[in-house]
């Protein structure tokens, strides 16, 4: 990459708890000698800024939002639209194009073409040369219309589940094409990114893995126990409800197993209510939101991670749970199985059913040494393929 060469980084929300793999890439870029300004739609709330490298990225990203809501920038951004006539129309035709079905839907496009508006002016003062984005949905419409109206060209990293929901509302085809390249977090997401775009640009989605820093997960000298660790956001699409069940069938095995849920989310009261039915209030902890520094702690302390999703891309806290040299149990959906053999790193279940996962769970902890060995094929997988430096080298390469 050239001296002059400069990426606006985009996502809705940054620095986000749920999203600390966007942060580590943003670094591993920037150690590399890229020069990474951070943008985002929105600002995030102090329970966000666990960390002092949430705190500085807090501090330093340009949130569209914001800006928009001083009169003197979004009409400078407008002027400054309106000054060139050829783009400003190409823009609008896009906008149009590629606005959802229905008045509510088109009325949101509309803001989605001043936030473009903004950023797109904002990239142009600060001489950006390449704008990247994270996810495929609002964020990535604002990126794609801020390139059409500045000539600078967009790129996006593809995910799912959630940018597979809705293709259709998103335009996923339309931005494919638009993007210069796509870069896509695992073979499946790779397929679906195949089956919702022309042929002709199936050369731009290039593999290019979420990843974790190996190294801040040391493998912990302890001796085993039953402490059961779930990371995630308390959301419907993470399970809990299912490693809750599992977990109180495996209790009548061993009374002494704990579970510790890192996170928070819309669905917390109803699982702490849930905690309560089962009797399991002297066994579960709910921490809350925890620093990176927190995560690594409680992996280090744990003997099996659970992540029983119904719907995931290719989980980063997993590859933190193996990196920390822990056996694994969860789901076969998606990219998982890209990431988790069954038998030799974890253990993978068929998605949404208690007793299977009991069983599973029940396994792995029944077996010490063979859930050490699980743990340590894991850590080599994760150095292996899932080192966030190596895939930002990747990553670099594509945005030069």
């Amino acid at each position: 990459m050239t001296q002059a060469t400069r990426i606006a980084y985009l996502t809705g929300e940054y620095p986000a708890v749920s999203h600390t793999f966007i942060l580590r890439e943003v670094l591993a870029l920037r150690a590399l000698g890229y020069d990474v300004q951070t943008c985002s739609i929105r600002r995030t709330g102090p329970e966000h800024h666990r960390g002092p490298d949430e705190k500085v990225a807090a501090e330093t990203t340009f949130y569209v939002l914001d800006a928009a809501k001083n009169p003197g920038n979004l009409l400078g951004a407008l002027g400054w639209a309106l000054a060139r006539p050829g783009r400003f129309w190409r823009m609008i035709r896009l906008a149009l194009k590629t606005r959802p079905a229905g008045i509510k839907a088109t009325v949101w496009q509309m803001f989605y073409l001043l936030e473009a508006m903004v950023l797109a002016h904002h990239c142009a003062r600060e001489k950006i040369t390449g704008i990247h984005n994270h996810f495929a949905m609002a964020s990535s419409s604002v990126a794609m219309l801020a390139s059409e109206l500045s000539g600078i060209p967009y790129s996006f990293t593809l995910h799912g589940p959630a940018d597979f929901l809705d293709t259709g509302r998103w335009h996923l085809g339309d931005k494919i094409a638009q993007a210069r390249f796509v870069a896509c977090i695992s073979n499946f997401c790779r397929s679906q990114g195949m089956l919702f775009s022309d042929d002709r640009h199936w050369p731009r989605l290039q593999i290019v893995h979420c990843g974790v820093e190996p190294d801040r997960y040391a493998p912990a000298d302890r001796p085993p126990g039953r402490e059961v660790l779930f990371i995630g956001r308390l959301a419907a699409a993470k399970g809990v409800p299912v490693l809750l069940e599992a977990f109180a069938k495996a209790r009548a095995t061993y009374p002494d197993a704990r579970l510790t849920l890192v996170g928070d989310g819309p669905a917390r009261k109803e699982l702490e209510a849930r905690t309560r039915e089962l009797g399991l209030t002297d066994a579960v902890r709910f921490t809350g939101y925890l620093s990176q520094d927190e995560v690594a702690a409680e992996l280090a302390r744990c003997d099996l991670f659970a992540l029983p999703s119904f719907a995931e891309g290719v989980p980063v806290v997993l590859m933190e749970a193996m990196a920390s040299a822990r056996p694994v149990l969860t789901t076969r959906i998606a990219g998982i199985p890209e990431l988790v053999e069954d038998g030799v790193s974890g253990r993978i279940v068929a998605p949404g059913d208690a007793d299977i996962f009991a069983d599973a769970m029940i396994d792995i902890l029944a077996q010490p040494e063979r859930a050490a060995r699980m743990g340590q094929a894991g850590r080599q997988k994760v150095r292996a393929e899932f080192d966030v430096r190596q895939e930002a080298e990747k990553l670099g390469r594509l945005l030069a």
